[in-house]
């Protein structure tokens, strides 16, 4: 009897770190190229939150504290690659003069949210999303770890 193969989403996250009235985008240095937000695969055995700063601090330079749940975005051409379902947190950081770009970045930088280039995946879907959570439109949920 053959042994039946699943075919699931791959988990990744995507964090929107913001400062003032910009967020963190980089230049992806991988296809698919151009400019995202931070984020990428969850590793086994880790968890969503723990991937989100880990992916942070791998591209950007920057420690992040995940101040909300977003959303969980998974239509399944959001990523050419593959079929991605991507939890997404809202973050801040005490450290924004610390920003390089690292890992799979080739460049990190605050953008304005009145200046963002087309993106890569669904971002500018995501960073519509955020816009309305900072404009009190939308709701974001808490963000609950480990105790």
């Amino acid at each position: 009897m053959a042994e039946e193969k699943w075919k699931n989403p791959t988990p990744t996250v995507d964090i929107v770190i913001i400062n003032r009235n910009s967020v963190v985008l980089v230049r992806r240095s991988n296809p698919p190229y151009g400019s995202a937000l931070p984020g990428g695969f969850v590793d086994e055995g880790e968890t969503v939150e723990h991937a989100a700063r880990r992916e942070a601090l791998e591209e950007t330079g920057l420690e992040v504290r995940l101040t909300a749940l977003l959303g969980v975005y998974s239509d399944p051409s959001r990523d050419p690659r593959k079929h991605t379902m991507s939890t997404v947190f809202l973050a801040e950081t005490d450290h924004p003069e610390k920003i390089c770009a690292g890992d799979d970045a080739a460049a990190a930088s605050f953008v304005p949210f009145n200046e963002l280039p087309q993106l890569a995946f669904d971002h500018a879907r995501i960073l519509r999303h955020a816009a309305d959570v900072l404009a009190g439109k939308r709701q974001a949920a808490t963000v609950t770890e480990e105790d």
